[in-house]
């Protein structure tokens, strides 16, 4: 059966029907595919607008012109390098275009980001997932995008592990040995769990106000995995108030997160 055919597919996918251990995922409709779309075309747009700032940074540099890390600061480098007269004439030109191409982009990913926020608002359930510290709009809505249905999970942690939050197992030998979260599954909807995650703790920090479980974590653990932490406790509430139709309330959020697990 080491030959690629059609004999040998058919054979391997009723095997994998057979088989009762075998997890299936519903097809999506055309309304789900579309919203999805919608995702996946704001991901390439900030791919391409991440890129064009590190060129314009690195052209910018080469004319001794520096400007701080962020995407902010991307727009007052371009105005240096405009009345920076060391920039040739050449040079001057390309920049132009280039702050021409980074302000579309800025306009398109608005516009993009306008509709992602407005279908948010439409959808009741990703209404309800908005309530959860550290999701936002963007994230509620990405959370009810690509989860499949939440009803084939059987727990909150085996919807963290599906998104990849929980540690990679690597025991052996009867001892348990746990390295760094898996990362599997879905890239994007991890990312924006862990950043709403690190905003929830930056906010903690400045205000001084953090929950007992919260502040415990930051004494015992570094920034990085507290909010790693933190974003697969988020995915567990997540999966609790999308199969029990609840809505998130400060008072609710341990009880909901212990019956997550």
């Amino acid at each position: 059966k080491r030959n690629k055919n059609d004999a040998a597919d058919a054979e391997g996918l009723c095997e994998a029907m057979s088989r009762p251990t075998m997890r299936f995922v519903p097809v999506k409709t055309v309304d789900e595919q579309a919203a999805l779309m919608l995702i996946s075309v704001r991901t390439r747009l900030i791919a391409n607008r991440t890129q064009l700032a590190n060129a314009i940074r690195g052209y910018a540099n080469e004319f001794g012109i520096s400007a701080a890390k962020g995407l902010a600061h991307i727009p007052m480098l371009l105005e240096r390098v405009q009345v920076e007269k060391t920039v040739p004439e050449l040079a001057q030109e390309l920049f132009m275009s280039q702050a021409e191409e980074y302000a579309q982009l800025e306009k398109k990913i608005a516009a993009v980001e306008a509709k992602v926020k407005a279908w948010q608002r439409n959808d009741e359930r990703s209404r309800r997932l908005n309530t959860i510290p550290g999701i936002g709009p963007i994230g509620s809505a990405l959370l009810i995008m690509k989860t499949p249905a939440p009803e084939l999970f059987q727990s909150g942690r085996q919807f963290a592990a599906w998104i990849g939050l929980t540690p990679k197992d690597h025991s052996t030998g009867g001892k348990l040995r746990l390295g760094g979260i898996t990362r599997a599954g879905d890239e994007a909807l991890r990312a924006v769990l862990v950043a709403g995650a690190t905003a929830v703790i930056h906010h903690a920090r400045r205000s001084g106000k953090a929950s007992q479980w919260l502040a415990e974590l930051l004494r015992r653990k570094p920034p990085k995995l507290a909010a790693v932490a933190l974003a697969n406790k988020m995915a567990r509430i997540a999966w609790k108030l999308m199969i029990s139709g609840q809505t998130y309330s400060a008072q609710s959020g341990a009880a909901l997160t212990g019956c997550a697990t």
